[in-house]
């Protein structure tokens, strides 16, 4: 296949590009204009220039792709949600995808299948409540951002694309995303859980991520919403308990929700606070097996140096 990507420079991106690459797969980057001459290890050009905000597409270079992985969109953690931050996080997914989904519809041999990202933010704090991708959507800033966004990429299916929305929980990795962060309080001796420990965290390793990109695209029967977690979630608590041990650190200070907020803001709510025990029905129903199903053995894998 063809494959177009977005979001291609990411921790997720990198590492979906690179399993893809290893199938066989040829990859085509999005990419701003001025970034768009990439040499993949063969040195042969696989780029196409793209740039919502100025509104451009190179059609001519996506012509003929066969799928699209649109990871594109702000990082959500790396600014305090101000009124200019949270309107930088609703353009580069929202409006972003709503241009794109545009630029491809009018392919003369547009992309059969989308996969795109979302997260399970789309729930909102939902305490003890088990969630499927059937369930309701929450109320929140991070909810809203999600059901606008899956909104935008849904629009694939109006030019006969199968659209698959993945919905992540906390993406585990050494090298990326949250785990870092929660890591290096605990290194330092001085972490402990979040507020009270008992929200729920969905968690899913870096690895198995790439695995559902991959599966998602392979599975014609796999379409809509689909939750990207491994199917035993963990409250904070717990969480906290099992990297402390893993890192072989103590995990004695608890952080108060109050410090949180005052620290982070909203964000700390949305990120930090928020309760989400959700399920992965849509892939467990589908067949997928998971390598690492259990907290322990997957954070033992991801920090094996540690």
């Amino acid at each position: 296949m063809r494959i177009l990507v977005s979001g291609s420079t990411g921790f997720l991106g990198t590492a979906a590009i690179e399993a893809l690459e290893h199938d066989g797969h040829t990859i085509a980057r999005l990419m701003r204009p001025q970034t768009s001459r990439h040499k993949t290890p063969g040195g042969a050009e696989q780029a196409v220039a793209w740039d919502p905000v100025a509104g451009t597409f190179d059609a001519a270079a996506a012509e003929g792709a066969d799928a699209l992985v649109h990871l594109a969109g702000a990082s959500i953690a790396d600014g305090r949600w101000n009124v200019s931050r949270k309107n930088l996080l609703r353009t580069s997914r929202i409006d972003a995808t709503r241009h794109l989904m545009g630029a491809l519809g009018k392919l003369q041999r547009p992309p059969r299948v989308i996969v795109g990202a979302s997260a399970v933010g789309y729930y909102g704090s939902r305490g003890d409540e088990t969630l499927g991708e059937t369930s309701a959507p929450g109320n929140d800033f991070l909810a809203a951002l999600c059901q606008e966004w899956e909104r935008e990429t849904a629009r694939g299916a109006e030019f006969g694309a199968r659209v698959v929305g993945l919905r992540f929980g906390i993406i585990l990795a050494a090298h990326g995303g949250a785990l870092p962060q929660m890591m290096t309080p605990i290194k330092l001796g001085v972490g402990g859980r979040l507020g009270t420990g008992r929200q729920w965290m969905s968690w899913v390793t870096l690895e198995e991520t790439v695995r559902v990109v991959q599966f998602a695209l392979a599975n014609a029967g796999l379409t809509g919403p689909v939750n990207v977690v491994a199917p035993n979630p963990v409250q904070n608590s717990e969480f906290t308990r099992v990297l402390a041990r893993t890192l072989h650190r103590p995990a004695l200070f608890p952080a108060p929700a109050f410090a949180l907020r005052l620290a982070l803001g909203e964000m700390a709510d949305g990120l930090l606070l928020s309760s989400q025990k959700v399920t992965p029905a849509k892939l467990v129903n589908a067949g997928f097996q998971f390598l690492q199903p259990e907290l322990a053995g997957a954070l033992g894998k991801v920090l094996r140096k540690y």
